[in-house]
């Protein structure tokens, strides 16, 4: 028999999906129980589609929002309602919550989700489609979606999003895609108009939108490839680039897998560091740069190519790697004979992490002799040449070869 003592206490916190239909579209159950809180939380435009059930103390979500999670924690204990729209833990409140209470302490209750009544009105299967919100961030991370064939559902900021997205295709050369604006889905005012991105959307859409985006098959040449090894003219650079032959390999050694944390040393363009976020769902990736103009040409060649989100630190190593959040894989493209830069980076790697070193000059390429005694790990030398002209006629021009150092760091230490 359980110890009655130790059971967990009954849930505290009721989350609330609610469609904008309202009042109609909720239950009897859930009626009442936005009916018999004590403290009901939500949006003022969520407050006002259930009044007047609650009767509890209402309030509307303050500026800043995690004033309003702070609010709602401090009423531990207390029977708590929080309206959202929808469904609450899809790009919404509910992974908020869950960040700082045990499952036990809330229950949801969600309503559609507007994904699922935008793949309803459109016929389209939802385990076939690309969801990204733009929602707080740059419209830039919808770029890898961008896919020949592909069905991509946008979350918009605002009435303007529509309108922003569709200049940003055509300045992409993607002015053909078929699109559809979406406002209010479930509600009264429902509306779902179709236009092309060169045309631009309707003029009066409204705040409460989203946008599905269908790309045709002839497209490809405007879609960034989904493979390592993006052409070099993809980046903004001066030189200090990692070639895309020499990428792809490296990227091949790094072997990327989701939710896993890159640091880049010696960043140059941040060509690697990009590819690594481009590889796989959730992969994160910390640059560390010296040079202030790279640091700078670095965030803007994130933000073109889609991961705006990577973290740039402006820093020489070894002294900029203190801090930094533990990393599975290291790749270090500038720096690694300068004195302690390989040992600071070996023992920051987590157990079981790779690390890839680029050399391209002989006191490198003798401090990796030096590495693979001491840790272990393999090496290989690339040599990669071009067809470049000479006069009227073509030969092949040599890049500088590389040499590289892998390793696994053994998941004992």
């Amino acid at each position: 028999m359980p110890d009655l003592h130790t059971m967990a206490a009954p849930p505290w916190l009721t989350l609330i999906g609610v469609g904008e239909e309202g009042l109609d579209g909720l239950t009897g159950a859930v009626r009442s129980l936005i009916a018999q809180a004590d403290y009901v939380f939500g949006g003022a435009r969520h407050l006002a589609l259930v009044a007047p059930l609650p009767q509890g103390q209402c309030t509307a979500w303050p500026t800043p929002f995690s004033a309003g999670v702070q609010q709602v924690l401090a009423l531990r204990g207390r029977s708590v309602v929080v309206l959202a729209s929808g469904d609450p833990f899809f790009y919404g409140v509910g992974g908020v919550f869950a960040r700082s209470l045990d499952a036990h302490e809330m229950i949801c209750l969600p309503a559609p989700s507007s994904v699922a009544l935008a793949c309803a009105r459109l016929g389209w299967a939802q385990e076939q489609c690309q969801v990204v919100s733009v929602c707080g961030r740059p419209m830039e991370r919808v770029r890898p979606f961008l896919q020949p064939r592909s069905r991509l559902l946008v979350l918009s900021a605002n009435a303007q999003t529509p309108h922003e997205l569709a200049q940003w295709l055509v300045l992409l050369g993607l002015g053909q895609v078929q699109c559809c604006v979406m406002e209010a889905l479930g509600g009264r005012n429902e509306r779902c108009r179709h236009f092309i991105a060169q045309d631009g959307p309707p003029a009066d859409v409204g705040a409460l939108n989203l946008l599905a985006l269908e790309l045709p098959a002839n497209v490809a040449a405007q879609c960034l490839p989904q493979c390592s090894g993006l052409p070099d003219s993809c980046f903004e650079h001066d030189g200090q680039l990692t070639r895309q032959e020499i990428r792809a390999v490296t990227l091949s050694a790094l072997a990327p897998r989701g939710g896993e944390i890159l640091w880049d040393i010696g960043g140059g363009a941040g060509s690697v560091s990009i590819e690594w976020m481009l590889s796989a769902p959730g992969c994160r990736a910390i640059t560390i740069e010296s040079a202030p103009e790279r640091v700078a040409r670095i965030a803007r060649n994130a933000l073109a190519l889609g991961v705006p989100d990577l973290q740039v630190v402006h820093a020489r190593a070894p002294d900029g790697l203190v801090g930094l959040e533990t990393p599975d894989a290291i790749f270090v493209g500038g720096g690694g004979s300068r004195t302690g830069v390989l040992e600071q980076a070996w023992a920051a790697l987590r157990p079981g992490g790779r690390i890839v070193v680029n050399a391209v000059v002989v006191e490198t390429e003798m401090r990796l002799v030096q590495a693979m005694q001491e840790w272990g790990g393999r090496m290989v030398r690339f040599s990669v040449a071009r067809l470049d002209g000479v006069g009227s006629f073509h030969a092949f021009r040599p890049v500088m070869t590389v040499t590289q150092w892998v390793a696994e760091k053994p998941a004992s230490q």
